[in-house]
């Protein structure tokens, strides 16, 4: 009898730890308007992901140029440099709610207009280049807001769990959509991955429609535009930890996340293959980063962030240099799943440290300087990625990009010490 009361209750105790376990894991889940926006958002990033993988492999068809898919990068970015700071204002200043709805609307039709071009047979690069530019302006309104905008869905001591959600959203959708965005694009053309992204938009548009939100607080004192976006820049220049996650964000988006700009060219010249070993790498990539994600929220409330946006800045460029070495098919799948799992570990925590460190009077501003960073970056690692493929070759582009990342995490490894305490 003995035994059985024993027996019982250590398979009490393993139930009770397998729910705590998935009770962290999935926290943010408890609040009916984050789970709104992860069934919203976890739909329209597929589309996003069909319409992504699709585009870059259309370019490289039409023009057999690793360079034009840094054109392509690069004119995404440029309204992040111009509008995402004064983004970030609006996103402190007015609804948030509504303008997503905006900015997601614009997308959707964006997304129309480029699936009829190519259901047309007309479509040229210079459409992608300018729709580029365009999904670059409802970006940098978009992408502010919708950093900040998570802070209304969960309370504070849960934001951390929310934002590793977040990412697990986003790469389920990166895990998923390349892989059907290359099959649909083999069997039917590009025009209805393009197609199914403008349906996409619907569901978080719907999602944010029936969310119900309690009011917030938005500054009473009207100062200029300039003078707003001067205060959220001083507090991330002030702010020793924001400062150095900002830094650490740049390198990223530079130098280890310009991988995707040449993958379509990877799955072509080097691997032999066609637009589904494109849509395969992407997934893998994605898968990788969705594992690390899943860690990350399964760890809860963790108090040793720093420690593991330390890491993830070793293991990526280090991933990096073995991904330009080894290029058979599997190896190239299983590497670049790696160097998803330490990228996710740096942008993940980077944007939740920053976030929980900034007052919400400020936090639109702060995101806002963030994603200019994130999103104004990339665009130049996407053209000094692609410029240096068509000077150097595939291999020698994501080796130099690996070094000069691997040399900064050493540097932030010697003189920023103090990132390994929070």
């Amino acid at each position: 009898m003995a035994d059985k009361r024993t027996k019982t209750q250590s398979e009490g105790r393993s139930h009770s730890g397998k729910r705590s376990r998935r009770e962290r894991t999935f926290a943010a889940f408890r609040y009916p308007n984050y789970r709104l926006w992860f069934q919203g958002q976890i739909v329209s990033l597929f589309g996003t992901w069909m319409q992504t993988t699709a585009q870059g492999f259309l370019i490289f068809e039409l023009t057999h140029s690793p360079a034009y898919l840094g054109y392509v990068g690069f004119a995404s970015g440029v309204p992040a440099w111009l509008l995402t700071l004064y983004g970030g204002v609006l996103a402190d200043r007015v609804s948030r709610r509504m303008l997503l709805i905006v900015t997601q609307t614009a997308m959707m039709i964006f997304a129309f207009v480029l699936a009829g071009l190519a259901f047309l047979h007309i479509v040229q690069p210079w459409h992608v280049l300018v729709l580029s530019f365009l999904l670059g302006v409802a970006n940098a309104f978009d992408a502010p807001a919708r950093q900040a905008f998570v802070g209304e869905l969960v309370e504070r001591e849960d934001l951390t769990n929310a934002i590793a959600l977040n990412a697990t959203m986003f790469h389920t959708a990166t895990a998923i959509g390349p892989a059907v965005a290359g099959a649909t694009y083999a069997l039917f053309g590009p025009a209805w991955c393009f197609t199914i992204n403008g349906i996409s938009f619907i569901a978080v548009i719907v999602a944010l429609q029936m969310m119900q939100l309690k009011p917030q607080e938005r500054s009473v004192e009207v100062t200029s535009v300039r003078g707003e976006i001067k205060e959220g820049i001083l507090y991330v220049i002030r702010h020793d930890l924001v400062r150095v996650l900002i830094a650490i964000v740049a390198v990223n988006s530079l130098f280890t996340l310009s991988l995707n700009t040449l993958i379509p060219a990877w799955s072509v010249t080097i691997l032999g293959g066609d637009a589904t070993t494109n849509g395969f790498l992407n997934s893998s990539r994605g898968m990788g980063s969705l594992i690390g994600a899943l860690v990350i929220a399964t760890l809860g409330r963790i108090s040793y962030r720093g420690k593991l946006v330390m890491f993830g800045s070793f293991l990526a460029p280090v991933l990096l240099l073995v991904f330009a070495v080894f290029q058979g098919f599997t190896a190239s799948l299983i590497i670049i799943a790696g160097i998803g799992v330490g990228t996710i570990m740096v942008m993940n925590l980077a944007n939740a440290l920053v976030q929980t460190s900034t007052p919400e009077k400020l936090r639109g501003r702060v995101m806002g300087a963030y994603t200019w960073i994130f999103f104004g970056f990339m665009p130049i690692g996407a053209l000094w990625t692609g410029e240096m493929a068509a000077r150097f070759g595939l291999s020698e582009a994501i080796i130099i990009n690996g070094m000069i990342a691997l040399v900064a995490a050493v540097v932030l490894w010697v003189f920023f010490p103090k990132l390994r305490e929070h």
